[in-house]
């Protein structure tokens, strides 16, 4: 009866631990995993921390969702260029498992467009580029013993470029991040490289706007789209259209005055773009926000010459 206790608060305590890393990995690999360290609780030995700890994140993108997993060894004295790491053989990237990287979109590598999904990270590294492949198959264990060339989705050569700043602990993060693209980065001692791909919001939100303006928009809606129009440097006449139907429902909203007075900047209408950073100047120091009081004085300053 202890044992089967035992059993069960382990998987449970598992279960809920690995719960974020099951829509990466496979049940196979979780499975693996949970019976390990299971086996290592019920067997009374210590929990000591791993060589190589697992990592995992998750970033947004324009509209798209990135999630990372991922181990990541150290140095801990060793060479890893050329070395712990050689050049010119296919490398897990990484540590343990896979390195997997999931897209909620359909995404741009290079001139690749790959499927949403999840990927295996596969890199062959050199002394000046590395190979750097999407692998469909997530199911190994380190490189796999064969390399199926139809399961690489898509491949990017990128340069390498050497830091000044040493990175003890092999990581990836996501850099560079724009409405519309990111850049991939792939760092480990004095060695880093990069790799941008491209996400759909454009169409994204062509499709939005145009399904929300035909369903009774709200204020906030066409606050929405005119910002966004704003940001990408698209049709600024459509944008004030919009900007000036969210004000007569907004006339209080300092933030949606600072977004209208840019869209007239934008335009090169200057002094309505003066006259309505001033209102926003004034409700936000009614408000107390001052960031926004520096920014509108900042702009009007500006605007006025």
């Amino acid at each position: 009866m202890v044992l089967k206790k035992a059993i069960i608060f382990g998987a449970t305590e598992l279960t809920h631990y690995f719960y974020p890393l099951l829509k990466i990995y496979t049940m196979k690999q979780m499975i693996a995993l949970m019976a390990l360290l299971l086996t290592t609780s019920l067997s009374g030995q210590m929990q000591a921390p791993q060589p190589s700890p697992a990592a995992n994140f998750s970033q947004t993108v324009g509209l798209t969702k990135v999630e990372v997993v991922y181990s990541r060894p150290a140095m801990r004295g060793r060479v890893v260029m050329g070395d712990l790491v050689p050049y010119g053989a296919i490398w897990r990237t990484g540590a343990n498992a896979n390195t997997m990287i999931r897209f909620s979109d359909a995404v741009t590598i290079g001139e690749t467009t790959i499927e949403a999904g999840t990927y295996a990270l596969f890199t062959r590294p050199g002394k000046t580029m590395w190979e750097v492949f999407f692998y469909t198959k997530t199911d190994n264990w380190g490189a796999p013993a064969e390399w199926d060339v139809q399961a690489v989705a898509a491949t990017y050569e990128a340069d390498v470029e050497q830091t000044d700043e040493t990175v003890t602990s092999f990581t990836l993060q996501i850099a560079d991040i724009t409405n519309n693209d990111a850049v991939l980065e792939i760092a480990w001692e004095n060695t880093k490289i990069r790799i941008p791909f491209g996400v759909p919001t454009r169409e994204k939100m062509a499709q939005s706007i145009a399904d929300v303006m035909k369903n009774n928009p709200t204020a906030q809606d066409y606050y929405n789209a005119a910002v966004y129009y704003l940001q990408e440097g698209m049709d600024l006449m459509q944008a004030k259209t919009w900007m000036e139907i969210s004000l007569k429902e907004n006339d209080e909203a300092y933030w949606v005055y600072r977004q209208y007075s840019l869209i007239l900047a934008g335009l090169e209408e200057w002094k309505p773009a003066v006259a309505a950073a001033k209102t926003s100047l004034e409700l936000a120091e009614k408000a107390g926000n001052v960031d926004y009081v520096k920014m509108n004085t900042e702009s009007i300053a500006a605007w006025q010459k």
